[in-house]
């Protein structure tokens, strides 16, 4: 399955970022919520470790959603989950062996998922979904937490075409950004037409002239993901649809979030 390919590579780029990253560099703050690149990495093998659970056993997964809802009902954010499900179940892990345990573990996810049935459903923590979507659902979240990697070391990353997945993702994602706060999706659905990083011409919805996103498949990523605030962009929106809906994208699932603040973020 390409995605799986694409995902493999996409946290392969993050990895060699991080491949002489010592405790100092991981203690190093992120723009996005304080996290730290420690927090960052955490956060991306449990939910790899998680997804790998759900595609073998519905009832492993559902295990391993307990524990995280329990500590949420106890008021604990992402970091301190993160930290306590390491010390319980993985020995504590943290710095350079964290590191290393992450970037074990990605690859078998890679194959396991490329090996799998792409239409396959399997349980997560809102409605199942399928195979092929987890995957880039995995992808997605590599790419756009390694953002604030990339930007809080002052690295630019090498972008590929396999953030077509990304991008996709955030247009399929346009009525999901209204109805998670409440509003109809107002049509018709913007046209988009984006540019990839090989310089490729990639288009959504009907052609038009009234409600239209152009510009850079990276930059748009950055906004549907909420890792860049439009205003930083050169993305160009032509009518209002278009204007609401980068002001607000949000392709991720979960309660609305507010995209980044004018100017917080940024590669350093």
């Amino acid at each position: 399955m390409q995605h799986a390919k694409d995902f493999l590579e996409e946290c392969d780029v993050l990895a060699a970022l991080l491949a002489d990253a010592d405790d100092a560099v991981l203690a190093t703050v992120t723009q996005f919520k304080s996290w730290t690149i420690g927090d960052v990495i955490a956060h991306l093998h449990m939910w790899n470790v998680a997804a790998g659970a759900t595609l073998s056993s519905r009832e492993e997964f559902q295990s391993f959603l307990a524990f995280v809802m329990t500590r949420m009902g106890a008021g604990d954010g992402h970091p301190e989950i993160q930290r306590a499900w390491l010390d319980e179940f993985h020995d504590s892990l943290s710095g350079r062996a964290l590191v290393d345990a992450w970037r074990n573990y990605f690859p078998k996810l890679a194959a396991q998922y490329g090996a799998a049935d792409p239409k396959a459903r399997v349980a997560w923590a809102g409605p199942d979904m399928s195979v092929d979507a987890k995957i880039v659902a995995r992808q997605m979240e590599c790419w756009a937490h390694g953002q604030e990697v990339f930007d809080a070391l002052g690295a630019t990353r090498a972008e590929g075409d396999r953030i077509r997945n990304i991008a996709d993702l955030g247009v399929r994602t346009y009525g999901w950004t209204f109805r998670n706060r409440g509003e109809e999706p107002p049509q018709p659905k913007p046209f988009v037409q984006l540019t990839a990083p090989s310089g490729a011409e990639w288009k959504w919805n009907e052609p038009q002239a009234d409600d239209v996103v152009k510009g850079s498949a990276v930059e748009f990523s950055q906004v549907v993901t909420q890792t860049r605030n439009v205003a930083d962009t050169k993305l160009e929106t032509v009518g209002e649809n278009a204007k609401r809906w980068m002001e607000m994208a949000q392709c991720f699932a979960g309660a609305p979030e507010d995209p980044p603040a004018k100017g917080a973020r940024f590669r350093t």
